[in-house]
Order: C-alpha cells, then structure tokens, then sequence
C-alpha cells in the first residue's frame, strides 16, 4: 500500500472523527439552546448563553484542526476521482458541495492568518487568560464557526465521492458477460 493510500485513508479518519465530534457539539449546542431561551429564541440570560456559544465554536474548531492539514489534499482528491466516475454515478450536489468545502477552507486559512496577526499585535501582557488575549480569540472562533459548520454539513461528500469512486469499475476492467453468452460462444 502506498505511502499517498495510507496518508489518504487517514485523512478520510480526520474526516470522519470531524462529521461526529461536531454532531456530538452542534447536538449538546441544541439543547443548550432550546433549554435556555425562550419560545421566540431570546436567551434567558445573554451572557451565560454567549459564553456557551463561544465555547461551542472552541470546540469546533480543536475537532477540526487535525482535519486541517489534510482537507486540500481530500478535496484535490475527491475532484479527481469525481471526473473519473460514471456519469450516472454521480450525485448533482457533490460539485456544488465540492464548491462549499473549498471556499470554507480559504475562508478558515484566512482567519487562521488574521488570528496569527492579531495574537502578534497583542500586548505582551495579553496572554491565556487574560480579557485582551480571552476576547481576541473568542472573536477568531465566532468568525470561524460558520465556516466549521460548512465542512460539518457537506464534509460527507467528500466520503460518498471515495466511496462511489471505490465501488466503480476500472475503465480497463473488462465488462461482465453474461452466463448465457459465454455458453452460446463456448458451443461455437
């Protein structure tokens, strides 16, 4: 198995322990939410329900990082197995999905950017812990989270597209030929 195949596969896991972490955070945001605000959506108090968001999108974005390294080469991937697929194989909204991935994840490098910035242009006192430091991130995070939650709801493209693409036949695989077929040219 080659070095790429098993770089891939574990990619495909990142992917994977992605989709289920954020579930399992998007799903504990859910009935956060739904248990402190009121019937029109307002929390009950504002400041506890902002902190749980903020620390929703935290932990959002720790499941996505050991995603990050791998996820261009996934979507270099799966576009290249999804020209190669039959066409009647192919479900209309991978392309579509593809599109969203990607313009998440410059999105995500470019806030990943801005925050390296901003971390550096704090004051030396701002560290971990401290208000400047605590807000500056609480800030990147909030900015990231849509994007997160992107990659949350089309990520499992990029595993139907491996699927399918494992599934399809080799264009140099020979076509099966039917039983009676083969009898009727053996008698000849």
């Amino acid at each position: 198995m080659s070095t790429d195949h098993h770089a891939h596969r574990d990619f495909l896991r990142h992917l994977d322990d992605y989709l289920s972490d954020s579930k399992k955070i998007l799903d504990a945001w859910d009935a956060y939410s739904d248990e402190h605000t009121d019937l029109d959506g307002w929390p009950h108090d504002e400041h506890a329900y902002g902190r749980r968001a903020s620390q929703r999108d935290a932990d959002t974005l720790t499941a996505f990082e050991p995603l990050r390294y791998g996820a261009r080469h996934l979507l270099a991937t799966a576009e290249a197995q999804l020209v190669q697929l039959p066409e009647n194989t192919v479900q209309s909204r991978w392309v579509y999905q593809l599109g969203v991935l990607r313009d998440a994840l410059d999105r995500l490098d470019e806030l990943h950017r801005q925050w390296l910035e901003t971390r550096d242009a704090l004051p030396a006192t701002a560290k971990p812990g401290t208000a400047d430091f605590d807000d500056a991130l609480a800030e990147h995070h909030a900015e990231s989270w849509s994007y997160l939650d992107d990659w949350a709801t089309h990520g499992k493209a990029l595993r139907e597209i491996n699927s399918a693409a494992r599934k399809a036949r080799s264009p140099l695989a020979p076509l099966p030929v039917p039983a009676l077929v083969r009898r009727i040219a053996a008698r000849k």
